[in-house]
């Protein structure tokens, strides 16, 4: 009964407060009334967005988010000077009056009517903070926005309403706290603190006296009195405040006169937001992450309710990113690759067994300037990122794997001719692919007899051909969709949001498929964690505002092949970085490794993938620039390259950031089995002591058959 009373008192006021519309606006007392009684009591207060911190793994600031620049701040954080100042010039009888200043109502009420509409405002602090609510309600939708900011005496009516109700309810420091905590101050900055550190590079507990009378003069017109801006304005509507805070006793008159004398004072901070504010590596780390909340139903059922999330902010982000991988990362593509380079380089690390991201980098910057870019080459395309490269002979680590789950063993021998046929296949579909010419080594002299272990530290295409032949197409697709190959980098025009699925031609063993360091990163991680894929998380944790814990994604993980598989696989890429492999030039890094060289067509981009039993890396370089040019005669940083190989150029970049990363770790070694095949020895001209190339061309496909290549030198052993 209370409630139903107190109605229709508040019913009885506001038509007696509109009685001067009436005969001016078509208005009745009683109608007025009405409209006041159907209106709901309750205000449905929106969660006031803010920004979101993204942190790494050991709790460092990475980047800040936000549709908002607000932080919300208790009342004692905010200096008593500006909460004064607010009173003084928007609301001076705030403390005395309840939702309601009858006299200042009347006295608006009385000047829109004889102005024929609503000109003069005579809302109370209570009655702006509603308005404001409905305007932050309506986020970015312009059109919402100007409805909410319309001047009509329906809007009073309805903020009369609500402001009655939030009197009830809270006490005037707290209605003082929200609405500075809500209130726009112009320049990108909602709420005081915000506003504070924009304009003054101050907290709000440490605001004086004329920041604080500036401060609460923009609230009238933000873009008006906008100190930046207009600064002449900005400062009359200052002095106009500090009169103001003189007239009704906060400060006295002397010391009006005395800070009105002053300049405006400013320490202007520009706004920094976002991603973009991260350095090098982890700004692509945050966009990732921010495309992970975006995409995973996990964070919401529908995009809108994540985008909604993301935009509402507040959220504590917490990451994987490991701070010394990363600063390795960096080190190493910043080291090896200048942004103005035509071509560009990326890496990414990933924990075995685990999933976890600890480090990404590219040598181009984030941005949108001269040799910047906002495409994260070590991603795909539903997650902020690009369409990924052709893997190259990266690839041939999944078919082993799939050969050696299928029982062929290691020993497993082919006289492989320099160029071979592709042997008619049957892919999962049942579609039926016909031999057809096409597959070459690089070089006519890398020919002979070849088991799993030599034609891997060597590359043999017409080896692996074969080798995917007997194993079963089909199977080795199998293979990949387990390493989490099942998808390509790239978005399937024909189904809108899902990436285009691997193609399961002929030539799948030597790379025509294209995938990002990310992906391959992962895959080789299995390799090192006994067969166990994790798919790669970025996120450990994330709570928002109020310090609730929201669900994240779980560790996805599955035994992609038995650990004896795995460890026979360990030990054909061993054999790569070992004397005589076609990354033996490398080099040591100081713990047990094995990787894996590729070398796409015509030179377009190289690969080194490799890992110990801690990290497992995957660097790529690419020319950048449509149309795709060879990396053959490239400058990369202050190389030169004449002709492109994966050890030469991708090798360094993951050899330096993997040694970085590794510092600290103990020796782990990836448990290779004994492998002894007496019966099986290359050709004397191809012999693993003579080193070999790192071609790994890729035909047929979508590539096309029979690509022509030329002979290349051996690297040095």
């Amino acid at each position: 009964m209370r409630l139903v009373g107190a109605s229709v008192l508040a019913g009885g006021l506001v038509a007696a407060a509109f009685t001067p519309l009436v005969g001016v606006l078509g208005l009745s007392a009683k109608s007025a009334a009405e409209d006041f009684n159907k209106l709901p009591d309750e205000l449905a207060a929106p969660v006031l967005a803010q920004a979101s911190t993204v942190y790494d793994a050991s709790g460092g600031v990475i980047a800040a988010a936000y549709s908002r620049d607000r932080t919300v701040v208790p009342l004692s954080q905010i200096a008593p000077i500006m909460r004064n100042a607010i009173v003084d010039i928007e609301d001076h009888r705030f403390y005395q009056h309840g939702a309601i200043d009858l006299q200042g109502t009347l006295r608006a009420l009385t000047s829109n009517a004889g102005s024929g509409g609503v000109s003069q405002g005579g809302s109370t602090l209570t009655q702006q903070y509603v308005k404001n609510v409905f305007v932050e309600a309506a986020g970015d939708d312009q059109a919402k926005v100007l409805e909410a900011q319309r001047q009509t005496t329906g809007r009073k009516i309805k903020e009369l309403r609500y402001a009655i109700k939030l009197e009830e309810n809270l006490t005037k420091d707290q209605i003082l706290a929200d609405y500075l905590n809500i209130t726009f101050f112009g320049e990108q900055a909602y709420g005081v603190e915000a506003a504070a550190e924009r304009y003054f590079s101050v907290h709000a507990a440490q605001l004086t006296v004329p920041q604080a009378a500036l401060l609460a003069g923009l609230v009238q017109s933000p873009s008006a009195y906008d100190p930046i801006a207009s600064p002449g304005l900005a400062l009359q509507r200052r002095n106009q405040v500090l009169g103001a805070m003189a007239a009704y006793g906060t400060i006295t008159r002397a010391q009006a006169t005395t800070y009105q004398a002053t300049n405006l004072g400013l320490k202007a901070s520009a706004p920094q937001e976002g991603c973009i504010t991260a350095v090098q590596g982890e700004a692509f780390f945050c966009d990732y992450v921010e495309h992970e909340i975006l995409q995973d139903p996990e964070f919401g059922p529908t995009v809108a309710a994540r985008e909604q999330l993301w935009s509402r902010g507040g959220l504590q982000i917490h990451t994987t990113l490991d701070p010394k991988s990363q600063q390795a990362a960096n080190a190493s593509v910043t080291s090896h690759a200048y942004p103005g380079d035509r071509p560009a380089t990326a890496i990414t690390m990933i924990q075995p067994g685990t999933g976890r991201v600890l480090a990404m980098a590219q040598s181009r910057p984030y941005g949108n300037g001269p040799d910047q870019t906002d495409l994260n080459y070590n991603t795909d395309r539903l997650t902020g990122g690009g369409s990924g490269f052709p893997t190259g002979s990266t690839f041939k680590a999944v078919t082993a794997a799939a050969a050696l789950e299928q029982g062929i063993p290691m020993s497993y021998t082919v006289n492989a001719p320099y160029q071979a046929d592709y042997p008619q296949m049957t892919d999962c579909t049942g579609a039926v692919h016909p031999q057809t010419p096409g597959d070459q080594n690089d070089s006519p002299d890398l020919q002979g007899k070849f088991n799993m272990k030599t034609a891997m530290a060597m590359s043999v295409n017409t080896y692996f051909v074969p080798l995917e032949a007997k194993a079963g197409l089909c199977n080795v697709v199998h293979m990949a969709q387990r390493l989490g190959l099942g998808y390509q980098a790239t978005l399937d025009p024909a189904h809108p949001g899902q990436l285009y699925p691997l193609e399961q031609v002929q030539s799948l063993t030597l790379g025509v498929n294209s995938y990002t360091p990310m992906q391959i990163a992962a895959v080789y991680a299995a390799f090192a964690a006994d067969g166990r894929y994790c798919k790669p998380m970025p996120i450990t944790s994330v709570s928002d505002n109020t310090g609730h814990v929201l669900s994240v994604p779980t560790q996805q993980c599955n035994q992609a092949m038995s650990p004896t598989t795995a460890k026979s696989v360990n030990t054909l890429l061993a054999s790569v970085v070992a004397d005589g492999g076609t990354a033996s030039s490398i080099g040591s890094i100081g713990w047990q490794d094995a990787g894996k060289t590729g070398t796409t067509n015509n030179s377009l981009q190289v690969w080194f993938t490799g890992y110990t039993r801690q990290i497992a890396a995957s660097t790529v370089v690419s020319d950048t620039t449509a149309p795709l040019a060879s990396l053959d005669g490239a400058k990369l940083g202050p190389s030169y390259f004449p002709v492109a190989f994966g050890y030469s150029m991708a090798g360094p970049i993951w050899a330096q950031a993997m040694t970085g990363a590794m510092s600290g770790q103990p020796q782990a070694g990836l448990d290779e089995t004994p492998f002894i095949d007496p019966s099986a020895s290359p050709s004397p001209s191809a012999s693993p002591a003579s080193g070999s190339t790192t071609s790994f061309a890729k035909h047929g496909g979508r590539f096309g058959h029979g690509h022509p290549h030329r002979p290349r030198p051996r690297p040095p052993v």
